[in-house]
C-alpha cells in the first residue's frame, strides 16, 4: 500500500469522471480543473475503464488490478475531487460502481475521511445537482467528508466547451478556478482537524 499524504506538502487529488465515453463533458470538465488548480493542488486522473462492475466474490485477497489500483490511488491522496455526469436524475453507474468498490471494506475503506469535492457538467439548466446530492447520501455510510459549497453544476455545457472538449467558457473557467483555491484551504482545515481528533 503506498505511503499516506504528508500534511502540510503539495496537496495531491485524485480526480476521477464518472463517465467512460472519451467526448464526455464531464471528462472535459475534469481535465479543465487540473489545468486551472492553484500552485498548491494537484490532480492525478485516474481511469476506470478497468474496474469491471462490482461483486463481492471478488474483493478477495486478489481483488482485480483496476480496483488495487483505484484503491491505492485514493489511499495515498490527500483529496478526491469526482465529476459526475446525471443521468436520468440520477448518478452514473459509472461513478456509483467505482463509490461501491472504494467502500469496501466497510469502516476501514478508503473513503473514509477522505476530504470530498464534487463537480458535474450537463447539456441540461441544472447541472448535475441531483447526482451530487446522490452521491452526498452515500458518502454518509463511507464517513467521507464532502465539500457543501460552493458548487460546480455546470448547465447547458454544450455552449461552454469547444469541439475539441477545452472549457471556453470564461465565467466557468473562473468559478472553477475559485472553486479549487477553496477546496485546497477546506483539505487542509480537514486535515488538521484529523491531527486534533
Amino acid at each position: 500500500m503506498t505511503e499516506p499524504p504528508v500534511p502540510g506538502s503539495l496537496l495531491r487529488v485524485v480526480g476521477i469522471a464518472g463517465s467512460l465515453r472519451r467526448a464526455s463533458y464531464n471528462r472535459a470538465l475534469l481535465c479543465a480543473a487540473q489545468q486551472l488548480a492553484p500552485p498548491s493542488l494537484r490532480i492525478e486522473i485516474e481511469e476506470l475503464d478497468d474496474v469491471p462492475l462490482f461483486n463481492a466474490d471478488l474483493d478477495g485477497t486478489a481483488p482485480p488490478e483496476g480496483v488495487t489500483r483505484l484503491r491505492q490511488a485514493v489511499q495515498a491522496a490527500d483529496g478526491l475531487l469526482l465529476v459526475t455526469p446525471e443521468y436520468n436524475h440520477g448518478v452514473s453507474g459509472v461513478m456509483k460502481n467505482a463509490i461501491d468498490w472504494l467502500s469496501q471494506p466497510p469502516r476501514q475503506s478508503v473513503l473514509d475521511g477522505k476530504p470530498t469535492a464534487l463537480m458535474g457538467a450537463s447539456t441540461g439548466l441544472a447541472g448535475t445537482a441531483r447526482g451530487q446530492t446522490q452521491l452526498r447520501q452515500a458518502f454518509v455510510l463511507t464517513n467521507t467528508p464532502s465539500m457543501l459549497r460552493p458548487e460546480v453544476l455546470v448547465g447547458r455545457a454544450q455552449e461552454k466547451f469547444d469541439g475539441t472538449g477545452r472549457l471556453t467558457d470564461e465565467g466557468t473557467r473562473q468559478f472553477v478556478a475559485s472553486f479549487l483555491e477553496q477546496f485546497a484551504v477546506w483539505v487542509r482545515q480537514q486535515q488538521r482537524a484529523r491531527e486534533i481528533s
